[in-house]
């Protein structure tokens, strides 16, 4: 049987991180080329997620101070992160209001932020946003089971 992995962990994007990168058809994802740094912020949890060239060449753990650094981040409430997976799992990709530019147009504040105020950075998401969908759609592959995480 297939190893189970938990979201939101570290375990478990490295395994989506193999899927996208091992998976022909996320190959050249999006618009070709990445190259941004991306950080999700998941309730109490922070990743830094790195994509160079075709690939993601990096996922860690990380602090909220570390979004300083990062182009933009991601940040939705866990419920939305977990139904847009569920969404993704259920039909191998997500659709209609789980995409991420749908998920970003549709709340007013929106879910790509910046902690630097930089909007040229924080329009990589737009120009972006299909990679960071096809790394997403990649835990289709894998299984995941989800663990709220309770902020301190």
């Amino acid at each position: 049987m297939a190893s189970e992995f938990t979201f939101p962990s570290l375990d478990w994007l490295q395994a989506v991180r193999e899927v996208f990168n091992t998976t022909d058809m996320y190959r050249g994802a999006g618009s070709g080329r990445c190259d941004c740094v991306v950080g999700l912020k998941i309730e109490g949890a922070v990743f830094i997620v790195e994509f160079e060239g075709f690939g993601c060449t990096g996922v860690r753990q990380a602090n909220e101070a570390e979004l300083e650094n990062v182009d933009f981040y991601l940040d939705m409430p866990y419920e939305l992160w977990k139904s847009m997976l569920e969404n993704i799992s259920a039909n191998n990709h997500a659709i209609g209001e789980f995409t991420l530019n749908t998920l970003d147009l549709g709340m007013e504040q929106g879910i790509a932020h910046s902690k630097h105020e930089d909007q040229y950075r924080q329009d990589l998401f737009v120009r972006y946003n299909q990679t960071m969908q096809f790394f997403f759609d990649a835990s289709h592959r894998i299984s995941t089971t989800f663990e709220e995480i309770v902020a301190s």
